[in-house]
Formats: structure tokens, C-alpha cells, sequence
């Protein structure tokens, strides 16, 4: 299997595992990851971590298999059908970049993550690099355009200008500027990205999980809202979470514990 998912605790680790191909997504690979993450999504597990087995994240899009599609199926194609939404999954030529999961993706993300690669890593809440990583719009010299949301997500992470020269020019984005300019959330020693991004995610699955998943449905839903707007949202989240966890946390601290930062005993 070209996908597999290694399970540990609340944290689930989903492997794309085609390094003859660099990780390069055919619509094998594809359909698995879409499979992989609906499970996910259906499950227990708190956090997921995508990994590319084989020292490179994900070449982007099978550029062999498109040569080899005949006239019929390019004029077929049919991967890009809406409405965008979790349940039933659409997938796009990467996988689930149009997926909306209810529960946090980190990339760990270690070699090249280009074109498509870069559109799946910018699919997750978090992207992890080890220092020898690199991301970049590379389908720029082949003619093919960002449709796996990476036209979409850029300039929300770093900003029009910036995502405009970097989608236009087609270079390459070492992990040092992606840190620089919010394509990337943290670098890490070469050979450590999955490592740190496993750290990060438990760190994530330890605690009260409604309070932290209204946080993130606020940051994501609010996106482009007026400041009145966002308010609204962000209250409607958090209530609930403040209901059924945040009293008993704020009982846990009364009698003693999380005091002075300490994050290890809550």
C-alpha cells in the first residue's frame, strides 16, 4: 500500500509511501489518503501528523502518469467536482485538499514538498521542516496551474505580494525563508521533522479538546470577516467549550495544579 497510518494514542501518523516516485500523488495514492483521512476524521484520534516516507515530502502530482493519459481521459477528467466538504470527500488530484476536517493535520515535511506537495502541505494547520527542506511551485515550468488550493492558501499564510512572486517565479522556498515569511511554523535538525511534528501533535492530543478545536474552528472561520462578524463567531465556539471544560479547569487550577506555566500536570 502506497498509504498507511501508524497509530499511537490519540495521535495518528498517515504515510505516503512511494519513494521510488519522490511521493509523486497518482490516483491510487490519491484515493488512499482521502480513505486515510476520513478515518481519521471518524475516529478517536486527536491529531494527525502526514508524513512522505523516503527523505521527500510529496513531488506534487504524478507528472508520468498525466504523460501517459490518453486523449479521452484528459478530456475526462473529472477529479474537481464541488461542493468542497468533508463527508462525502472530493478529492483533488493531491488527495484531501478539499477536505474540511473538524481536527488538527501537522505536516512534518522533510526534502522537497513542490507544487501539488506544497499545495497538500499548506492543506494542513501546520507545517513542520526540517532545515534541508524545500517548497516551491515547481509545476511553474510545465505549464500546469496551483489547483489544489495552493493559489488559495498562499497569499493567506504569507501575504498577495509575496505569494505572487513566489507562485510566478517558481522558485525554490528553503525552509529558513519559509519560516521567515509564515509558510512554515517551525524548522527543525535535518531527519527530525516527523519527530518534532509527533512532539507537537501530542502535546495538542493532551489537552481539553473542545476549548482548543473552538479555537481553531475561530481562527478558520473568521477568516476575511469584519472585526463585528468574527466576534459573533468566536462566542458561538466558545461557549460550548466554556460550558463543558473550561468550569472544570478552572476548578483543577483552584486546587493546585498548572500553576506558574507548568503544562505537564493539568
Amino acid at each position: 500500500m502506497a498509504v498507511r497510518i501508524e497509530q499511537n494514542s490519540n495521535v495518528w501518523t498517515i504515510i505516503h509511501d512511494r519513494p521510488e516516485a519522490r511521493n509523486a500523488m497518482d490516483p491510487d495514492s490519491a484515493d488512499a489518503l482521502v480513505e486515510a483521512f476520513e478515518a481519521f476524521e471518524k475516529s478517536d484520534a486527536r491529531v494527525g501528523v502526514l508524513w512522505g516516507a523516503g527523505g521527500s515530502f510529496c513531488a506534487g502530482w504524478d507528472l508520468k502518469y498525466a504523460a501517459s493519459m490518453s486523449a479521452d481521459e484528459r478530456a475526462n477528467i473529472r477529479e474537481f467536482d464541488f461542493p468542497i466538504g468533508s463527508a462525502p470527500a472530493p478529492r483533488g488530484s493531491l488527495g484531501p485538499t478539499r477536505m474540511e476536517l473538524t481536527k488538527p493535520v501537522i505536516a512534518a515535511v522533510e526534502g522537497p514538498a513542490v507544487a501539488g506537495g506544497m499545495e497538500l502541505a499548506m492543506w494542513c494547520d501546520i507545517r513542520v521542516m526540517s532545515e534541508a527542506a524545500y517548497f516551491g511551485v515547481f509545476c511553474r515550468r510545465w505549464g500546469i496551474p496551483l489547483q489544489d488550493g495552493g493559489a488559495v492558501r498562499l497569499p493567506r499564510l504569507v501575504g498577495q505580494g509575496k505569494a505572487l512572486e513566489i507562485a510566478m517565479t517558481g522558485r525554490k522556498v528553503p525552509a529558513d525563508e519559509c519560516y521567515s515569511i509564515g509558510l512554515c511554523e517551525r524548522v527543525v535538525p535535518e531527519g527530525e521533522a516527523l519527530e518534532a511534528a509527533e512532539a507537537m501533535a501530542h502535546e495538542i492530543a493532551k489537552f481539553p479538546q473542545q476549548a482548543m478545536l473552538a479555537d481553531r474552528r475561530s481562527i478558520v472561520e473568521t477568516h476575511g470577516l469584519t472585526v463585528r462578524e468574527a466576534l459573533k463567531i468566536e462566542w458561538a465556539n466558545g461557549l460550548a467549550a466554556v460550558s463543558n471544560e473550561g468550569f472544570d479547569g478552572a476548578a483543577r487550577f483552584t486546587g493546585g495544579l498548572g500553576r506558574h506555566g507548568d503544562f505537564e500536570e493539568i
